[in-house]
């Protein structure tokens, strides 16, 4: 497949500033800046394998060139010779030009970043919570299953078990950039354990993934902070502990609200409580720059009504359909125990096909 005009473009583009950076790395005054030249390396590095396949593709279209040359010319005893060597950078120049491609797609900044999940149970009332609990499970087996950690920054129980809502926090190499496709609203059909008469239900919760935003990423100011102090309460209103520990932050600017009191300690609620902030301040940023990126916080988790779903979980027909792939996926109890990884590589396969559908047409930069 040849690299369509949009491509070409950014191609261009692409060379251009390569060769720029090559030029600030030799420049005095940027290598004189500690800060300055690291940035520019790293901009140069994530611009060399595109520069580098570039060349290969060039080459092998040159040894294309040159072997119709010769299978078209007058020498018969070439000729044998150069069909082998014109099918041969044929299938180069094909590879080549789908590296590039896909080398093309720009990589999401935000992809090394730890991240914070948010899960709500929707409708469905004590069988929404108990599916809310039943999401987090499976993406903390997941995490278990890949070596990450995880912290729990704050939860709410329903009075039969479940999350009315959880906040969570999974520390591992490449979180965001596999996680961020679980936002939105999931929608499990089932009969659930506290139904007498064995009727189907449907319930709903959703789930938000947000990068975790560093200090340098976020710049909060106090003075924009009111926080409130009270006493924690557990579940049916009973008292965790007796001192005024529960932390409650308000971002004025934004009247984005975080609370947390699942530690005795207030000074470890408050820091629990300003990492979410930092991370629903970055997507809210992300959100005021592109209101259209789909792992934006509003747009991700909707309203939690059953007509919203991103996702269903249909456990009578073992049927687990995400709408994005257009497939149904079988397995559901071990998907819930957290092998969710195939389903995961599907979507990150679909978004990557997508963003270079847009690339193709001149859409994306």
């Amino acid at each position: 497949m040849e690299l369509s005009t949009g491509l070409r473009k950014r191609l261009a583009n692409v060379e251009e500033r390569h060769a720029e950076l090559g030029r600030l790395m030799s420049d005095p005054s940027v290598t004189s800046d500690r800060n300055r030249i690291r940035e520019v390396g790293r901009e140069y590095a994530s611009l060399e394998p595109v520069v580098a396949t570039l060349g290969s593709l060039r080459t092998a279209e040159q040894k294309m060139a040159e072997a119709k040359e010769l299978v078209n010319g007058d020498d018969a005893d070439l000729r044998d010779l150069a069909r082998e060597e014109l099918a041969e950078a044929t299938q180069a120049v094909s590879t080549l030009t789908d590296t590039l491609r896909t080398q093309l797609v720009p990589r999401d900044p935000l992809d090394d970043k730890n991240v914070i999940v948010e899960i709500r149970a929707g409708e469905g009332g004590e069988e929404a919570a108990l599916f809310a609990l039943d999401l987090y499970q499976m993406y903390a087996r997941y995490a278990e299953r890949r070596g990450w950690k995880i912290e729990i920054l704050s939860r709410s129980m329903a009075e039969k078990g479940g999350f009315k809502e959880v906040v969570f926090r999974i520390v591992g190499d490449g979180a965001y950039s596999r996680l961020k496709y679980e936002s939105g609203v999931h929608r499990v059909q089932r009969v659930p354990k506290t139904e007498a008469q064995g009727r189907l239900h449907t319930s709903t919760a959703t789930v938000a993934v947000l990068p975790e935003a560093d200090e340098v990423d976020v710049q909060i100011n106090d003075d924009d902070l009111e926080i409130d102090l009270y006493r924690a309460g557990g579940k049916g209103g009973q008292g965790v502990n007796t001192t005024d520990s529960a932390v409650r932050i308000t971002h004025k600017p934004t009247g984005i609200i975080v609370t947390n009191q699942d530690e005795r300690s207030q000074l470890k609620n408050k820091n629990k409580a300003m990492t979410h902030l930092r991370a629903r301040l970055l997507a809210y940023e992300q959100e005021k720059r592109d209101t259209e990126m789909g792992t934006l916080r509003r747009e991700q988790i909707g309203s939690g009504s059953r007509a919203e779903k991103m996702r269903t979980y249909n456990f009578p027909q073992d049927r687990l359909t995400d709408r994005r792939i257009g497939h149904n996926i079988s397995g559901l109890e071990r998907r819930m125990d957290g092998d969710i990884d195939d389903m995961i590589e599907g979507l990150i396969q679909q978004d990557t096909t997508d963003r270079l559908a847009r690339l193709e047409e001149g859409e994306e930069e």
